[in-house]
């Protein structure tokens, strides 16, 4: 049986997305999540299904951080990300950290289904208006690799720091101490090679839909 996981905030672009794989798929397995981190559980609840379909603004991820980090985890999870941006920029951004295919949310629902065969039989499937994209900066590369290092805890850490929380924050809706986001902090610097906080989100910020306008926390620079 063909399993497909579907990642999207909102209900009714699941719905369509549900529709459009099963019109091509009648039997297909469906599993669904909503925001980041029933994103991770249900990977990690289906290591081996045929495709995950990602909503490239999930809420607890910033822009390809979740294709990064679900790269990382399960490279053998064919990925596709779907989105309202379908500028040729992002299009190309999301190809070369790993995606297998880029769907814009404006496509109807054949070009869902087309794109779904192609994807399923092993192919890129990518729009014709992401022709001509310049490949991604090679920073940006770097800075994908650097993440896909991180354990699944050291990389929620790292999002709910650029979320503007405090080590007591994270601590406190992780269930552990501050000693211990602490000890993962440490861990995350080391591994991006980042010498504070601030560098580490501006890093981060690299994967972020719009780098520019990545902001650097305040408070707690150590």
């Amino acid at each position: 049986m063909t399993t497909i996981l579907v990642a999207d905030d909102h209900p009714l672009f699941r719905e369509a997305l549900r529709g459009a794989v099963v019109r091509v798929i009648p039997n297909a397995e469906l599993h669904e999540a909503e925001n980041a981190q029933g994103l991770y559980a249900m990977a990690d609840a289906h290591p081996d299904a045929d495709l995950l379909l990602l909503d490239l603004n999930m809420p607890g991820a910033q822009g390809f951080s979740a294709l990064v980090h679900l790269r990382g985890l399960h490279p053998q999870l064919p990925v596709v990300m779907v989105s309202a941006r379908e500028e040729p920029a992002v299009i190309r951004r999301a190809l070369d950290h790993g995606a297998m295919g880029f769907i814009p949310k404006s496509s109807n629902a054949e070009a869902l289904g087309t794109a779904l065969r192609h994807v399923l039989e092993g192919d890129r499937w990518v729009p014709e208006i992401a022709s001509g994209a310049p490949d991604t900066a090679p920073d940006e590369h770097e800075v994908a690799a650097r993440v896909r290092e991180l354990t699944p805890q050291q990389f929620r850490v790292l999002q709910m720091l650029g979320s503007g929380k405090l080590n007591k924050q994270i601590g406190y809706e992780l269930g552990v101490s501050e000693a211990t986001i602490k000890a993962h902090m440490s861990a995350i610097l080391r591994k991006l090679g980042a010498s504070n906080r601030t560098q580490a989100v501006l890093m981060a910020g690299k994967l972020s839909v719009d780098p520019d306008k990545v902001v650097a926390p305040d408070g707690e620079f150590d």
